[in-house]
């Protein structure tokens, strides 16, 4: 090994932030879906993270999980997403210039917190609900008040941590 010269292998900040984002959404009980965000400083450092649950004091044991049936026994009134949880968790003052990295991209409600809170680009891996009003709506509003967003570029890599 050449110790005048660094290693070539290490994380893209892409990579590193995703993967910490992906991590924290690992957090997450939904059974259904598990999202998670990372927010980060214009000079790459981590301001925050969140996932999708229910909010402080409300268990997660008698608040409902389920996708489908009566609107008051379903987790759509209930769960928090991942991105407002980060914007939420943040006790550092502005976050004006940050990046977020999120795993599934954001609906309407979070986009307006997103817009509101000054973050300026938007790193999404998954899309799967982008022809809902929910995602239309959100990505309007982002191009109206000038959030960057894009598709995180997956390189394949396996990242494997032992704990």
């Amino acid at each position: 090994m050449d110790v005048n010269h660094k290693r070539t292998d290490y994380l893209s900040w892409d990579e590193y932030f995703m993967g910490v984002a992906m991590m924290s959404g690992m957090r997450s009980k939904d059974p259904n879906s598990q999202v998670g965000a990372c927010i980060v400083s214009e000079d790459n450092k981590i301001l925050s993270m969140g996932y999708n649950g229910f909010p402080k004091g409300c268990s997660d044991d008698e608040f409902p999980w389920a996708r489908e049936g009566d609107s008051l026994h379903t987790k759509y009134f209930y769960v928090t997403h991942s991105e407002l949880n980060a914007i939420l968790n943040y006790r550092g003052g502005s976050l004006e210039g940050a990046k977020l990295y999120v795993s599934l991209f954001p609906c309407n409600e979070c986009a307006k917190a997103i817009i509101q809170a000054g973050i300026k680009t938007i790193v999404y891996d998954c899309d799967k609900y982008a022809d809902t009003p929910a995602v239309i709506a959100s990505k309007r509003m982002l191009d109206a008040a000038g959030v960057r967003y894009y598709k995180y570029n997956r390189t394949g890599r396996k990242i494997t941590i032992e704990v």
